[in-house]
């Protein structure tokens, strides 16, 4: 099986949904499998004393995760404009990979949540790429021939697969969205197997 990563970081659960339907657009790929990965959140207390392994969810990623994946799909929700600090702290920590060039010519995907219909979501995805192109990933967007695409209200975009929750976070991911989700994770497993042959 080839195992394509779908990291995240998420506060509230709606990345963690996502993550979930990007892992099933992978699974539906044959020879594909889906690795699901969180991190933990940065704080003093996490650092010095919390337990390495979650009560509930995915485990935390370790960086022998990223180096045994075939594809990467990165996912965070939106902090201002850009990934939360949780991940990017964990993407700081990835210099020996990156000196093993581990990454180089893996492909990856992004995708984020927001509170607010134009929060960022575009900058966010954005962000979360610069570090995959230093590492020297190729990076896959939506196509437009995803129809969800020129249809949706709420998230999606020709970066990445993003999702609309709301400022009470009580919007669920909607049909559209949810779609997008599994047309990302399905485009993304199909061209690591590619690019494997």
């Amino acid at each position: 099986m080839t195992p394509v990563l779908v990291l995240y970081y998420s506060r509230t659960g709606s990345t963690a949904a996502m993550a979930q339907a990007i892992a099933r657009g992978i699974e539906q790929v044959p020879e594909a499998e889906a690795i699901i990965r969180t991190v933990p959140p940065v704080s003093t207390h996490c650092e010095s004393i919390a337990d390495s392994v979650p009560e509930a969810g995915a485990p935390y990623a370790t960086l022998a995760d990223l180096d045994h994946c075939a594809a990467l799909a990165l996912g965070s929700p939106t902090r201002f404009g850009n990934m939360a600090a949780p991940l990017k702290y964990f993407l700081d920590q990835t210099g020996s990979t990156w000196l093993n060039g581990k990454l180089i010519n893996k492909p990856a995907a992004v995708f984020t949540s927001t509170s607010s219909l134009h929060g960022g979501q575009e900058s966010t995805l954005l962000s979360m790429m610069l570090p995959l192109l230093h590492h020297g990933m190729i990076l896959l967007g939506i196509p437009y021939s995803a129809p969800e695409l020129l249809t949706t209200h709420s998230g999606g975009t020709p970066y990445g697969a993003s999702h609309f929750h709301g400022d009470d976070n009580t919007r669920k991911l909607n049909e559209t969205e949810r779609a997008l989700c599994q047309t990302l994770g399905q485009r993304l497993a199909e061209t690591a197997l590619k690019l494997q042959q």
